[in-house]
């Protein structure tokens, strides 16, 4: 299993060494001009080693990079692949596990977000009712109290959709999501109602696969796939099981994903269809 941090750190070594070539600088050259010893270097590039966004924005010194979009990036990914960090999330440590945390700080860098779900809606689309049921029902006897702060951490995710710019959100939704009433039938409608709200967003869009369409590319299981500004060699895909996670770094997986999820938008209805559907649902 490949974990969140080593794949952020081996995806960003990955992306400092680019840097350092076309700089026209040799490792030994670069700790040369930090005072480093050259091993610190090579094992920094080759994700042997976790990296503080201090250091990281030291080396994009060096490099002369000046576009501060990748500068933030970089610095910030330094902090979610093992080099310390301070993402909201963090105050949450004892509390949710590492993995948890890993996959919060992948959508909080990312620009994009494609998801397929064929279960439950998506977290970033949950109300605070559905969040609840769907938690309790994961985490059988679960005290109301750390009940209470994981739907906290589900509600503060959902910041990303309200930032500056936005997360682009793409969710293709198997129609079974919209039928299960998950917390009974008043969360449900309050869930539908908050759904054909925010699909209405010009950054999200919410396609569903209807029953008519049988079997298709996915049916075993969701996933997402995160992208990121300026470097598409950090896209990830992430699968979900019920005690761990899978993240898929290879470009042959990455293609795979991609591929499987334009074919899922192809058979799925349109965002106006969909959204049509959802509100015939809801009032239903």
């Amino acid at each position: 299993m490949t974990h969140g941090p080593a794949v952020r750190r081996r995806k960003l070594g990955e992306e400092l060494r680019s840097l350092r070539h076309a700089s026209g600088l040799t490792s030994r050259d670069a700790a040369r001009l930090l005072g480093w010893h050259q091993s610190k270097v090579s094992r920094i590039e080759t994700g042997a080693s976790g990296v503080t966004p201090a250091d990281v924005s030291r080396l994009l010194d060096a490099y002369a990079v000046c576009d501060t979009q990748l500068r933030s990036l970089l610095e910030v990914l330094a902090g979610s692949a093992g080099g310390g960090g301070s993402g909201w999330w963090h105050a949450y440590r004892g509390l949710i596990p590492p993995q948890y945390r890993d996959f919060i700080s992948l959508e909080s860098q990312a620009s994009a977000v494609r998801t397929l779900e064929t279960s439950v809606v998506p977290g970033l689309l949950q109300t605070a009712g559905y969040a609840r049921a769907v938690t309790r029902a994961s985490l059988d006897g679960l005290p109301d109290g750390r009940l209470d702060s994981l739907v906290e951490v589900r509600l503060t995710r959902q910041r990303v959709l309200r930032a500056s710019p936005p997360l682009r959100f793409t969710a293709v939704l198997d129609e079974a999501v919209l039928h299960r009433e998950v917390g009974g039938r008043e969360v449900m409608r309050d869930q539908l109602l908050h759904l054909t709200c925010v699909a209405q967003l010009p950054h999200v869009h919410i396609q569903l696969l209807p029953f008519s369409v049988g079997g298709y590319v996915g049916l075993t299981g969701p996933f997402v796939i995160f992208s990121f500004p300026n470097i598409s060699d950090l896209d990830v895909v992430v699968l979900d099981h019920l005690t761990s996670s899978l993240y898929l770094e290879r470009k042959e997986d990455l293609d795979a994903y991609s591929s499987a999820f334009r074919s899922l938008q192809a058979h799925a209805l349109s965002p106006e269809r969909s959204l049509d559907l959802m509100t015939e649902i809801r009032r239903s």
